[in-house]
């Protein structure tokens, strides 16, 4: 179809219809897709925005709390009869507390050596969380270690100089408590002409002296030595673990026990003795210190057994029930075009899209997730070495929906399971061959690995190669170099680093 214009007659300007056809996407569908990629937490914010923005939504907890509200009093008679029933019953308490009360309590004890209580503020005054000397304060509270470092370094004695090396030093303390700068950048940093090298070396052991034992060391080495003169002279083995550490800690790391007998002449129980000792120290110093509040998962689905059948729920904290409010909606007058009512009227439709949103979002949380319990049913009941490979495509055919929309789901959604809370694509792993033709989980054969090297002996670990052809044995055909692959995502270190003694 054509149509013609003629502008003049020099020019000949032509306009043209032309059919077509694209995909675009509405705002419905927008908003279904944001809803369905957002973790728990963020549903919860989305859904509380939309409920301060919009008239028409309400959540059913809201609803029934007013309508609790608004039920009317009990008569005059019904509360005096309670109130006198709830005097009897506390009559009675009162004589039970009296009956189980000790007749005779000693009269030079204190209330705390009878009964449990929170321990009483020092005399002369409330103790603070703030106050330097409210050590248990300090300890109890939700601080960093840079802050506790902090703290300790403000009630040592320093100089107006020493204090900004101090405080140079502290900020270039990891969360594992070691020193990542060197003391030439801290030097830097400090910018003082006046202030040489050797000045803040000694800032630095004045630190390395604070709690938690190991701190501000350079490395592993340094650390376990801190920690080695920090013990008392109660310890037998204290001595000798200096000398280990100071001189022979590269035998110490390859665990070489020949050598260090070898060297210090002395017999296995003394050494064993010793490396026990070593043991007992701490490589991560830093991790003393709790630091703020670990954010805690919640899961979107429980899945449970019942009758011998896994059973797929969805989490009914994790999205509260919404609803369009009927008071607000029973305003709308369909005839009529002003300002407020056409407001109303987009309120109202707004909040029918979020809330189809939300069940459609449920639903297909519902069904992905039953469709992996389904796969995975092995997992559920024998543990990760029976888990089966899988790839989004396999659940994106079970439930007739595209990879990207499992993709979407499968992010940031986790199911809590009698094996734990585990995130969507915990489950989902590579195959690998076997020799009888199947396929093997890359998860189960993590866990094989695992299994294996927790039962070794420690004197004579497996390496990469043995653990390789004992997988093999059991038909599964994994190169030496997977195997080392899947050591190393574990942070299980090689065999010359798992030697140790018995």
């Amino acid at each position: 179809m054509c149509t013609k214009q003629f502008a003049s007659s020099r020019m000949k300007p032509t306009l043209q219809l032309r059919l077509g056809q694209q995909l675009t996407m509405t705002p419905q569908l927008q908003q279904a897709i944001k809803l369905l990629q957002l973790s728990t937490l963020d549903l919860k914010q989305e859904i509380q925005d939309a409920l301060e923005s919009n008239l028409m939504l309400e959540s059913e907890e809201d609803r029934a709390g007013s309508a609790e509200a608004e039920t009317p009093a009990a008569p005059e008679t019904d509360r005096n009869n309670d109130s006198a029933s709830n005097d009897i019953n506390n009559e009675h308490e009162i004589q039970i507390e009296a009956q189980s009360m000790p007749e005779d309590l000693p009269v030079d004890t204190a209330w705390e050596d009878i009964y449990d209580s929170v321990s009483a503020a020092p005399s002369g005054g409330s103790a603070s969380a703030g106050d330097p000397g409210d050590y248990l304060a300090q300890q109890s509270g939700n601080e960093s270690l840079h802050d506790y470092l902090t703290w300790q370094m403000q009630l040592s004695h320093f100089s107006e100089s020493d204090e900004r090396i101090a405080e140079a030093i502290i900020d270039s303390i990891d969360d594992n408590g070691y020193l990542q700068a060197a003391l030439e950048d801290i030097l830097s940093a400090v910018n003082d002409p006046e202030i040489e090298i050797d000045e803040v070396e000694a800032v630095l052991h004045r630190i390395q002296a604070y709690d938690p034992p190991g701190v501000a060391a350079r490395d592993p080495r340094e650390s376990l030595l801190i920690q080695a003169r920090q013990l008392g002279n109660d310890f037998d083995s204290r001595e000798l673990v200096i000398d280990i550490l100071a001189d022979y800690f590269d035998l110490l790391a390859n665990g070489d026990q020949a050598g260090l007998m070898r060297k210090l002449k002395l017999t296995e129980e003394e050494l064993s003795e010793a490396v026990l000792l070593i043991r007992s120290l701490n490589p991560h110093p830093g991790t003393a210190i709790p630091g703020p509040p670990p954010a805690y998962i919640e899961p979107d689905v429980f899945v449970s057994k019942r009758e011998g059948r896994w059973v797929v729920e969805l989490n009914p904290e994790a999205t509260p029930r919404l609803r369009v409010n009927s008071t607000y909606a029973g305003m709308i007058k369909r005839a009529d075009n002003s300002s407020d009512n056409v407001t109303m009227k987009n309120h109202l439709q707004e909040a029918r899209w979020f809330i189809k949103s939300l069940q459609s979002r449920n639903e297909t949380l519902l069904k992905v997730a039953g469709a992996i319990v389904h796969f995975q049913q092995n997992f559920f009941d024998f543990g990760e070495e029976a888990m089966k490979p899988l790839v989004l495509r396999d659940i994106a055919e079970a439930v007739d929906m595209h990879e990207s929309t499992i993709s979407r789901v499968t992010t940031q959604k986790y199911m809590h399971t009698p094996r734990g809370t585990l995130e969507f694509k915990y489950f989902f792993s590579s195959h690998v061959s076997t020799s009888g033709g199947g396929e093997a989980s890359a998860t189960a054969i993590r866990a094989l690995i695992k299994k294996l090297v927790a039962a070794e002996k420690p004197g004579k670990p497996l390496s990469d190669n043995k653990i390789a052809t004992i997988l093999a044995e059991q038909g599964i055909k994994v190169a030496r170099r997977t195997v080392a692959k899947y050591r190393e995502s574990m942070n299980i270190p090689p065999s010359n680093e798992r030697k140790r003694l018995a």
